[in-house]
């Protein structure tokens, strides 16, 4: 397998501004991105920047696009790598490949972005008769995280932080939780996803507790069908 196959360049750009997040969330994001703006003048004082995040909360919640801003806003490009396709039966090689990729994050400094990051905690506890590899290929991501270096950005996705090892937990600066979207902040998420058809607003009626992927799907695809309809109305 060539690693480098499950590896996604993800070249869609999205400001940061248009992520839909907590306050207190955004303004860690900020700070971080002047902290990398200001790399040298820190290092200079010995101060190190926050450069690893744990994205961790519902699905649909704004992870990705989260992780895809961010890469944004530092400029940098952004490599992301779905842990569940790389979990391999030889524990051996999966530590190899995911080497492979930090070291091409870090070379580049680039943002690596790791998707379903709790299959390595979920394979630790299932795996009972491979328990001492998967222990050996968690301290292989202790060790990766540890020597990250400062000019590249890891964040780790993951809809189930309580099965995570408290030891690579604690090695994330930054941890952003993402609960379900309130009413109100879905409200503001239909306004915005109406803009471009303003005259569907008053038509599709509007649903709460759900996420925001989930909105946006229900959204387009209540648009999709009320706009073939009338261009089917209209046919001679």
């Amino acid at each position: 397998m060539n690693i480098y196959d499950l590896v996604i360049a993800d070249k869609e750009r999205i400001a940061l501004e248009d992520v839909f997040l907590e306050e207190e969330s955004r303004q860690k994001l900020h700070q971080l991105i002047k902290e990398h703006r200001y790399i040298k003048e820190l290092s200079q004082y010995g101060l190190p920047v926050s450069n690893k995040i744990l994205l961790h909360g519902y699905s649909g919640c704004g992870k990705t696009t989260t992780a895809k801003a961010l890469a944004t806003a530092l400029e940098k490009p952004i490599y992301v790598l779905n842990l569940s396709n790389l979990i391999s039966s030889r524990i051996g090689e999966t530590s190899q490949h995911i080497k492979q990729v930090f070291d091409k994050a870090g070379r580049e400094k680039a943002v690596l972005f790791l998707d379903e990051f709790d299959q390595i905690g979920k394979a630790r506890i299932s795996e009972e008769k491979d328990v001492g590899e998967m222990r050996r290929l968690v301290n292989t991501i202790i060790q990766l995280i540890d020597y990250f270096p400062a000019e590249a950005v890891l964040i780790a996705a993951t809809n189930h932080p309580e099965i995570l090892d408290t030891a690579i937990i604690r090695r994330f600066q930054l941890r952003l939780a993402f609960e379900l979207p309130t009413m109100v902040q879905l409200d503001a998420y239909y306004d915005k996803l109406f803009m471009p058809f303003p005259h569907y607003a008053d038509v599709v009626p509007r649903r709460y507790g759900i996420s925001y992927a989930e909105a946006k799907d229900y959204i387009y695809d209540a648009v999709k069908f009320l706009l073939i309809a009338a261009l089917e109305q209209n046919q001679p």
